[in-house]
Protein backbone atom coordinates (compact mmCIF):
# COMPACT_ATOMS: atom_id res chain seq x y z
CA UNK A 1 0.00 0.00 0.00
CA UNK A 2 1.07 3.39 -0.82
CA UNK A 3 0.93 6.36 1.84
CA UNK A 4 2.36 9.53 2.78
CA UNK A 5 2.76 10.76 6.23
CA UNK A 6 1.26 14.29 6.93
CA UNK A 7 0.16 16.95 9.71
CA UNK A 8 -3.35 16.20 10.73
CA UNK A 9 -5.87 19.02 10.36
CA UNK A 10 -9.57 19.33 11.55
CA UNK A 11 -10.85 17.83 8.07
CA UNK A 12 -9.25 14.67 8.52
CA UNK A 13 -10.91 13.98 12.04
CA UNK A 14 -13.79 12.50 9.87
CA UNK A 15 -11.61 9.66 9.06
CA UNK A 16 -9.78 9.37 12.21
CA UNK A 17 -13.09 9.04 14.27
CA UNK A 18 -13.93 6.04 11.17
CA UNK A 19 -10.02 4.35 11.80
CA UNK A 20 -11.14 5.02 15.76
CA UNK A 21 -14.61 3.53 15.93
CA UNK A 22 -13.88 0.26 13.91
CA UNK A 23 -11.13 -0.54 16.18
CA UNK A 24 -13.75 0.37 19.21
CA UNK A 25 -16.32 -1.60 17.86
CA UNK A 26 -14.01 -4.53 17.34
CA UNK A 27 -13.05 -4.48 20.88
CA UNK A 28 -10.11 -5.84 22.58
CA UNK A 29 -7.29 -3.42 21.48
CA UNK A 30 -8.03 -0.08 22.93
CA UNK A 31 -9.30 0.98 26.86
CA UNK A 32 -11.51 2.60 24.79
CA UNK A 33 -15.04 1.23 24.90
CA UNK A 34 -17.53 4.18 23.02
CA UNK A 35 -17.53 5.31 19.84
CA UNK A 36 -15.80 9.01 19.57
CA UNK A 37 -17.49 11.75 17.61
CA UNK A 38 -15.14 13.91 15.16
CA UNK A 39 -16.14 16.87 17.15
CA UNK A 40 -14.12 15.12 20.58
CA UNK A 41 -10.99 14.42 18.11
CA UNK A 42 -10.85 17.67 17.17
CA UNK A 43 -11.27 18.80 21.04
CA UNK A 44 -8.21 16.37 22.01
CA UNK A 45 -6.20 17.97 18.49
CA UNK A 46 -6.84 21.60 19.96
CA UNK A 47 -6.17 21.04 23.37
CA UNK A 48 -2.73 21.21 24.67
CA UNK A 49 -1.35 23.34 21.70
CA UNK A 50 2.15 23.33 21.14
CA UNK A 51 2.79 20.44 23.32
CA UNK A 52 1.27 17.72 21.44
CA UNK A 53 1.12 16.68 17.62
CA UNK A 54 -1.03 14.64 15.68
CA UNK A 55 -0.31 12.93 12.01
CA UNK A 56 -2.15 11.20 9.52
CA UNK A 57 -1.32 8.61 6.93
CA UNK A 58 -3.11 8.72 3.87
CA UNK A 59 -3.23 6.89 0.38
CA UNK A 60 -2.64 8.77 -2.95
CA UNK A 61 -6.79 8.83 -3.21
CA UNK A 62 -6.96 10.97 -0.02
CA UNK A 63 -7.91 8.04 2.86
CA UNK A 64 -6.82 7.81 5.48
CA UNK A 65 -5.39 4.67 6.66
CA UNK A 66 -3.71 5.36 10.04
CA UNK A 67 -3.18 8.50 12.92
CA UNK A 68 -0.77 9.10 15.62
CA UNK A 69 -0.39 11.29 18.15
CA UNK A 70 1.18 12.75 21.30
CA UNK A 71 0.42 14.63 24.01
CA UNK A 72 1.58 15.53 27.77
CA UNK A 73 0.40 13.53 30.57
CA UNK A 74 -0.06 14.86 34.48
CA UNK A 75 1.07 11.33 35.34
CA UNK A 76 4.07 11.76 33.52
CA UNK A 77 7.22 14.23 33.96
CA UNK A 78 7.49 17.41 32.25
CA UNK A 79 9.78 15.65 29.47
CA UNK A 80 7.75 12.89 28.47
CA UNK A 81 4.72 12.47 26.25
CA UNK A 82 1.95 10.25 25.92
CA UNK A 83 1.62 8.73 22.57
CA UNK A 84 -1.43 6.57 20.63
CA UNK A 85 -1.59 4.90 17.45
CA UNK A 86 -4.39 3.53 15.39
CA UNK A 87 -4.08 2.17 11.85
CA UNK A 88 -7.45 1.13 9.75
CA UNK A 89 -8.59 -2.07 10.61
CA UNK A 90 -7.15 -4.38 7.39
CA UNK A 91 -4.38 -2.19 7.00
CA UNK A 92 -1.87 -3.58 9.78
CA UNK A 93 1.66 -4.24 9.17
CA UNK A 94 2.30 -2.28 5.93
CA UNK A 95 4.46 0.12 7.77
CA UNK A 96 1.99 2.55 8.74
CA UNK A 97 2.94 2.57 11.84
CA UNK A 98 6.37 2.88 10.93
CA UNK A 99 5.80 5.68 9.05
CA UNK A 100 3.64 7.85 11.98
CA UNK A 101 6.34 7.30 14.21
CA UNK A 102 9.06 8.70 12.01
CA UNK A 103 7.02 11.92 11.82
CA UNK A 104 5.85 11.73 15.84
CA UNK A 105 9.54 11.31 16.90
CA UNK A 106 10.77 14.48 15.05
CA UNK A 107 7.51 16.06 15.92
CA UNK A 108 7.60 15.20 19.62
CA UNK A 109 11.90 16.04 20.02
CA UNK A 110 10.76 19.79 18.16
CA UNK A 111 8.69 20.41 21.03
CA UNK A 112 11.29 19.34 24.02
CA UNK A 113 10.18 15.80 24.56
CA UNK A 114 13.06 13.66 25.96
CA UNK A 115 11.13 9.93 26.17
CA UNK A 116 7.35 8.66 24.99
CA UNK A 117 5.28 6.58 26.58
CA UNK A 118 2.52 4.51 25.19
CA UNK A 119 0.51 2.36 27.53
CA UNK A 120 -0.72 -0.84 26.16
CA UNK A 121 -3.53 -3.06 27.08
CA UNK A 122 -1.76 -6.40 28.12
CA UNK A 123 -3.91 -8.33 26.02
CA UNK A 124 -3.28 -6.40 22.64
CA UNK A 125 -0.77 -8.63 21.27
CA UNK A 126 -0.06 -6.24 18.33
CA UNK A 127 0.55 -3.64 20.20
CA UNK A 128 2.98 -4.84 22.55
CA UNK A 129 4.61 -6.15 19.42
CA UNK A 130 4.64 -3.01 17.27
CA UNK A 131 5.89 -0.55 20.26
CA UNK A 132 8.10 -3.52 20.49
CA UNK A 133 9.37 -2.95 17.09
CA UNK A 134 9.77 0.62 17.27
CA UNK A 135 12.63 -0.19 20.18
CA UNK A 136 10.06 1.03 22.89
CA UNK A 137 11.08 -1.02 26.34
CA UNK A 138 8.78 -1.95 29.27
CA UNK A 139 9.38 0.69 32.16
CA UNK A 140 5.80 -0.29 34.43
CA UNK A 141 3.17 -2.80 34.74
CA UNK A 142 -0.43 -1.57 36.20
CA UNK A 143 -2.43 -4.70 37.24
CA UNK A 144 -6.61 -4.76 36.66
CA UNK A 145 -7.21 -1.34 35.43
CA UNK A 146 -10.81 -1.44 35.36
CA UNK A 147 -11.91 -0.17 31.66
CA UNK A 148 -15.00 2.14 31.42
CA UNK A 149 -17.40 -1.42 31.91
CA UNK A 150 -15.46 -2.27 35.12
CA UNK A 151 -13.72 -5.05 33.53
CA UNK A 152 -9.94 -5.16 34.89
CA UNK A 153 -6.90 -5.51 32.11
CA UNK A 154 -3.20 -5.01 33.06
CA UNK A 155 -1.40 -1.89 30.98
CA UNK A 156 1.87 -2.32 29.85
CA UNK A 157 3.97 1.16 29.97
CA UNK A 158 7.10 1.30 27.20
CA UNK A 159 9.22 4.02 27.19
CA UNK A 160 11.41 5.10 23.95
CA UNK A 161 14.44 7.53 24.27
CA UNK A 162 14.74 10.31 22.06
Amino acid sequence: MTFSVRRAFHYDAVGMAEILNQIVQVGGTTAMQKPTARSVLIGWMDAHQGRNGWHVAETPEKQIVGFQYFEPNKKLPIEACDIASFVRIGAVKMGIGTGLFEATKIAARNVGYRWINATIRADNKGGLAYYASLGFETWRVDCDVPLSDGTPVDRISKRFTL
